[in-house]
């Protein structure tokens, strides 16, 4: 069996990583995962699930002694298949993997935004190294359209892209109506209160600002931030200031988005900026209806694969009118939009395993084909 060793910086909660921690359940190929940093509370649940997981020990972005460490682990484990995932995995993952001979380094992209990548700006020397690394590799997988178009505006050679999109697994996000009151119970929320929820790392792209300005301006909703990052405090300080931080409930990073967006009443992601969309679609997936100002796994498909999610501009105001009307209507909470299909992580795995095969991406003989294009149109 094709043998893969996936190279990620880090395992703690973020999209990215539960991406990895998803597709490791489906990929019909042996997987083990190397992490730069720490293994984190998502490193020691792929570990419980029977995955081998590395810790590399890297101090910073310029321990270069991480590099050695982290061939050797590659030559010793003779992989068919080196993964990486992530722009400081993908620099260092590649020079690993081509100083221990892998014949084949596939890259995953998922956080190439317009001006940023994965919260650091894309300065000129960011984009000179990121060019020089992805050369190094067999293929580069783009997971939208827009994260497409950014690495060929990068100078990313196009027949080196394919782009297959992120999976969601639709089973695990059905709504559970045990699993919502516990949860509630767990965060101190009435069983009956209204809740506005938010799924995502806190920083300030993701505009979660707009929500506490528009909880603060409804009678008795709640207002669920599930995720960490440096904007908690910036956050906590806004609700203090409206007078709403008994209503503002901040849940940290959890292994369980499951339960929390079981106990949500709408999904709302005011981000300005996504490669893709994950919380959206996982939204979706557990019955909710979603408002959201960028996702790029919807711009294709047609209306009536997500009739209830709905983009809004970046205006407290309207997202004040529009929650406060979502939150009045009646909800069935089983049925899920076609959209969410579209994106059945079971494909998506199949899709990456045919880049394992050696083929016409060894070498960078011919492109391979944007396959998984239709699944986004």
């Amino acid at each position: 069996m094709t043998r893969v060793l996936h190279v990620i910086t880090g395992l703690e909660h973020g999209g990215a990583e539960r991406q990895l921690a998803l597709l490791l359940r489906h990929l019909p190929v042996s997987c083990e995962v190397a992490t730069l940093t720490r293994a984190g509370a998502l490193g020691a649940e792929i570990r419980r699930s029977g995955v081998p997981v590395h810790e590399i020990g890297m101090r910073g972005n310029r321990d270069l002694g991480a590099l050695p460490r982290l061939a050797r682990l590659i030559r010793r484990g003779r992989y068919d298949v080196v993964h990486t995932h992530l722009y400081r995995a993908c620099v260092y993952g590649r020079i690993a993997a081509r100083m221990a001979g892998t014949p084949r380094v596939i890259a995953t992209e998922h956080s190439l935004g317009e001006g940023h990548i994965e919260g650091r700006a894309t300065t000129r020397g960011v984009r000179a190294l990121y060019r020089a690394t992805e050369r190094l590799g067999s293929a580069t997988v783009a997971v939208s359209p827009a994260v497409a178009a950014r690495l060929r505006a990068w100078g990313v050679r196009p027949g080196r892209i394919v782009m297959i999109p992120n999976g969601v697994d639709a089973a695990a996000f059905a709504f559970d109506p045990a699993r919502r009151a516990a949860t509630r119970r767990r965060l101190g929320i009435g069983l009956d209160e209204p809740v506005v929820g938010g799924l995502g790392r806190l920083v300030p792209t993701k505009r979660f600002d707009l929500l506490v300005d528009a909880v603060a301006r409804m009678d008795g909703v709640r207002l669920l931030l599930v995720g960490a990052g440096p904007a908690r405090d910036a956050l906590a300080r806004q609700a203090r200031e409206r007078g709403v931080s008994g209503r503002v409930v901040f849940a940290g990073a959890t292994s369980d988005v499951a339960g929390a967006l079981a106990a949500m009443d709408v999904l709302a992601a005011p981000s300005v900026q996504e490669t893709f969309g994950l919380g959206v679609l996982e939204g979706l997936a557990a019955g909710l209806p979603v408002r959201y100002t960028a996702c790029p796994a919807l711009d294709r498909l047609p209306p009536g694969d997500a009739p209830d999610a709905r983009r809004l501009p970046s205006d407290a105001g309207a997202w004040t009118a529009e929650l406060a009307r979502v939150l009045r209507e009646p909800r069935d909470r089983t049925r899920v939009p076609p959209a969410v299909a579209r994106y059945a992580v079971a494909e998506r795995a199949a899709e990456l395993a045919r880049l394992y095969r050696p083929g016409p991406f060894a070498g960078g003989a011919e492109p391979i084909r944007e396959r998984a294009q239709d699944a986004a149109t």
